[in-house]
């Protein structure tokens, strides 16, 4: 078959937009196998975090793939294909918080909460971002409703019961790892509000006029960094459980 000009994915080299497309789908490609390969390299109760893990990052290479494409073609955010893999991934994300602690009491009710309050912030962050009618109202209102299932998912990680739980465990990679994953929440995720607040209507874009011109270059950056930071981290946790075992 003869291969035109056309069938060709063009990247610009002056758009570091378009760049960080492409780099973020295959660093995410590339976590995913090196997860799902250490999958067998690790004791049984850590298989399924890394499992977790891995589909975070499967997830969200497909997803890269679709959204470096439509940028490509249309110069534009794709908002809806960002918050599809959001609304998939960082729920499973919480989900590591619940494996992580399982050992040390954690119930389902705890794994549903951690869900709801991520799912609750996804949605009603799409609708005032992709909704938005470029008044501070609208804006201002679905993100302070956003911003409580985030602050939920923060209290949980620092101060509620994944906290206290992963005190109980006993592991000093558990609690290590819980704080690391805390760190990527507070720090890491404060990306996405910064960003939704440059939009039209939200307050750094009316207060201190900062736009959203460049928000999916430190999206895709942030992404790579928490999503694949966190299969890290649960690996880490996983080798350093396992070397303490042996050691013992």
């Amino acid at each position: 078959m003869e291969t035109t000009l056309a069938n060709i994915v063009n990247i610009p080299v002056d758009d570091p937009i378009a760049f960080t497309f492409f780099t973020g789908y295959m660093a995410m490609l590339a976590a995913s196998v090196f997860f799902f390969a250490e999958r067998g390299q690790v004791n049984g109760k850590w298989k399924l975090s890394m499992l977790v893990s891995a589909l975070i990052t499967g997830i969200a290479a497909v997803h890269y793939y679709y959204m470096r494409d439509y940028y490509l073609a249309t110069g534009e955010t794709p908002t809806a294909l960002r918050y599809i893999d959001w609304t998939l991934t960082v729920p499973l994300m919480c989900v590591e918080f619940y494996l992580l602690t399982k050992a040390a009491g954690a119930t389902t009710s705890l794994l549903w909460k951690l869900i709801l309050a991520s799912v609750w912030m996804l949605v009603t962050g799409y609708i005032g971002e992709a909704f938005s009618d470029g008044s501070s109202g609208h804006s201002v209102l679905w993100g302070v409703l956003s911003t409580v299932g985030y602050a939920y998912v923060l209290y949980t990680a620092w101060l509620g019961e994944v906290a206290q739980l992963a005190k109980k465990s006993g592991d000093p990679a558990v609690v290590k790892g819980i704080r690391a994953l805390a760190w990527f929440v507070l720090v890491g995720w404060a990306i996405y509000p910064i960003g939704y607040m440059c939009m039209p209507g939200g307050w750094l874009n009316t207060g201190l006029g900062w736009d959203s011109a460049n928000i999916d270059l430190f999206y895709n950056i942030a992404d790579a960094i928490n999503k694949i930071g966190f299969g890290l981290v649960v690996y880490g946790i996983a080798v350093s459980s396992q070397a303490k075992t042996v050691t013992a």
